[in-house]
């Protein structure tokens, strides 16, 4: 008999981000290459939104957010990176449809 399948609910103001992690080098806009093994001091990181708890106001599953990955609860479903947050801990979120955005896309 196989082993029974557990969803994941996200309880209250949580929400469950999977983080994207910058495995590569990159450049800086004046062409300087930054290895991946540099650690940028305060550095805010994207992820995009897995689950959200009932009383999340501001994102729902599938958005693009805005974080700090330091000091987070991390946790690992099946391989992936997970980390959960307080949804006072994002900084902002990139969705497609805004009422009251920067004017800048992702």
């Amino acid at each position: 008999m196989a082993d029974p399948k557990f969803e994941i609910q996200m309880l209250h103001d949580r929400v469950m981000v999977k983080v994207e992690r910058e495995l590569e080098e990159r450049r800086s806009s004046a062409g300087i290459v930054i290895p991946a093994t540099v650690k940028m001091a305060n550095r805010l990181v994207w992820g995009e939104v897995s689950g959200a708890g009932s009383n999340v106001r501001s994102v729902k599953s599938g958005d693009k957010v805005l974080f700090n990955p330091d000091d987070q609860y991390e946790v690992e479903v099946q391989g992936q990176l997970y980390l959960v947050l307080r949804e006072r801990d994002l900084h902002a979120v990139a969705t497609q449809q805004t009422d009251h955005g920067t004017g800048l896309y992702l």
